[in-house]
C-alpha cells in the first residue's frame, strides 16, 4: 500500500497483509520467531505469544488440537503465552475455543491507524516537561517503575524486556520518556517493522496526576516526526479506553479490536 489516503477497509486489508505473521528480516538471537504455516510463535519474551493470519485455516477439533499444541508447547517450558486475536478473525468461534482450552481474555483494546504526516507536527511539550530518548539499563527500571505505579502490579520484568529489545533491534525499537525534573511521568516507544507501511506506538503510560495536561500528546507527535523522518506513512496502536479518545481526535481510524487471551501455568 503506497497511497497516503486510504479507507477504513484499505487500511485493515494493510494491516491484515503487512503485520500479521511479520518477522524480522534478520531475525534476532531471542526472542526466537517460529513462522508456521497460518501461525506465529515467539519464544523468548516474558511470556511466549502466539498469533495468526485473519483466517486461521482450520475448524472444529482441529483447531481445537492446534490451540492445545501451542499452549502445550509454553507448558512444557512453564510458560504463561498470549494468543492475539482480533475482532474480524476466523473462525468466530477462536475465542470460545480458546477459553474452552483454560485461555483466560484480558482488556480488549481497538486498533487505530494514523497517517503519519500530519501527526509529526512539533510536538506541544506541558510546561515543566521534557522528552528525552533513553538507552540505558537504569532509564529502563525507571520505567518499570513508573508502569508498576500506574497500573498498580509488578511490572519489574520490564526493564530486560526493554533492554532485550533495544539490543536486538537496535534504532527500529525507540523509547522516550517524559520527565518533570527528575521525576518520570510518562513513557512510550515506537517499534518500527522494516518492509511495512507501518510503524507501531506502544507502552504510553502516564500518571494519574499528569493525566489531561498534553504529555501523551506530545509523545504520539514526537514519535510520528521520527516515523515521519523513516518515511513510514502510518502509525498503529492498540489503543486502550483511556487512549482511544485522544487518537481519534488526533486523526487515528478504528479499523478493528484486539483482545489478548492468556493462558498461565499453575504453580503447586
Amino acid at each position: 500500500m503506497t497511497s497516503t489516503v486510504a479507507s477504513a477497509a484499505a487500511l485493515l486489508s494493510a494491516y491484515d497483509d503487512q503485520l500479521r505473521l511479520w518477522v524480522p528480516a534478520v531475525p534476532p538471537a531471542s526472542p526466537v520467531y517460529e513462522l508456521e504455516g497460518p501461525v506465529l510463535r515467539v519464544v523468548g519474551r516474558t511470556r511466549g505469544f502466539v498469533e495468526t493470519a485473519q483466517d486461521v485455516g482450520v475448524r472444529g477439533a482441529d483447531l481445537d488440537a492446534l490451540i492445545r499444541r501451542h499452549r502445550d508447547f509454553f507448558a512444557a517450558r512453564g510458560e504463561p503465552v498470549e494468543w492475539k486475536t482480533r475482532s474480524h478473525d476466523l473462525p468466530a468461534d477462536l475465542p470460545e475455543r480458546l477459553e474452552a482450552a483454560g485461555f483466560v481474555a484480558e482488556d480488549r483494546e481497538t486498533v487505530v491507524i494514523g497517517l503519519t504526516g500530519p501527526l509529526a507536527s512539533a510536538p506541544t511539550v506541558p510546561e515543566g516537561i521534557t522528552l528525552r530518548r533513553v538507552t540505558t539499563r537504569a532509564d529502563f527500571e525507571r520505567i518499570a517503575a513508573l508502569q508498576t505505579e500506574v497500573w498498580g502490579e509488578d511490572h519489574a520484568w520490564l526493564a530486560d524486556d526493554l533492554e532485550s529489545s533495544v539490543r536486538e533491534a537496535g534504532d527500529d525499537v525507540v523509547i522516550i520518556v517524559a520527565e518533570a525534573g527528575d521525576r518520570l511521568v510518562s513513557s512510550a516507544r515506537l517499534e518500527f517493522q522494516p518492509g511495512t507501511d507501518f510503524a507501531g506506538l506502544w507502552g504510553g503510560s502516564t500518571l494519574a496526576e499528569w493525566r489531561g495536561r498534553g504529555v501523551y500528546r506530545a509523545l504520539v507527535a514526537a514519535r510520528a516526526q521520527l516515523a515521519a523522518r523513516r518515511g513510514v506513512p502510518y502509525l498503529q496502536v492498540d489503543a486502550s479506553d483511556d487512549s482511544l479518545p485522544i487518537l481519534l481526535r488526533l486523526g487515528f481510524e478504528a479499523v478493528t479490536t484486539t483482545t489478548p487471551y492468556v493462558w498461565t501455568p499453575k504453580h503447586d
